[in-house]
């Protein structure tokens, strides 16, 4: 019932409503699912079957695909159409990816310099001893 590439939607939480595709079934409870992110904002994530609803739509897509080859299944299979799904620009999905990079080149950038300032206050506390 919730092999790999079977559409659903999900039924609690915050992503309540909206599409995803199972991409991984971790055992008899729960499956890992995706949105695509980019198409319907859902996150790719562990989900219990119990908060999905399956529908007749399937795609074909390998165990734990990633999220471009279910972008390149919905294209493939007219999956936009017979949900009624707008198809995501290009460019937002871009957009989004570099948004991503410069989090994380911030992100590194900040743990770099709390680093630093550790080992210069290491230093200024054993200068004072």
């Amino acid at each position: 019932m919730f092999e790999v590439g079977r559409i659903c939607v999900k039924t609690a939480g915050r992503e309540a409503g909206r599409y995803c595709v199972v991409v991984k079934k971790v055992d008899s409870n729960f499956v890992v699912v995706t949105g695509p992110k980019e198409i319907t904002d859902v996150k790719r994530r562990r989900c219990n079957i119990i908060h999905i609803e399956p529908i007749m739509e399937k795609i074909k897509i390998s165990d734990d695909a990633s999220d471009s080859e279910v972008l390149k299944a919905f294209e493939r299979d007219n999956i936009f159409e017979k949900l009624k799904i707008k198809k995501p620009d290009l460019e937002k999905i871009h957009a989004m990816k570099s948004e991503k990079e410069e989090k994380k080149a911030k992100i590194k950038v900040k743990e770099k310099h709390e680093a630093a300032q550790k080992k210069e206050d290491k230093k200024t506390k054993a200068e004072k001893k």
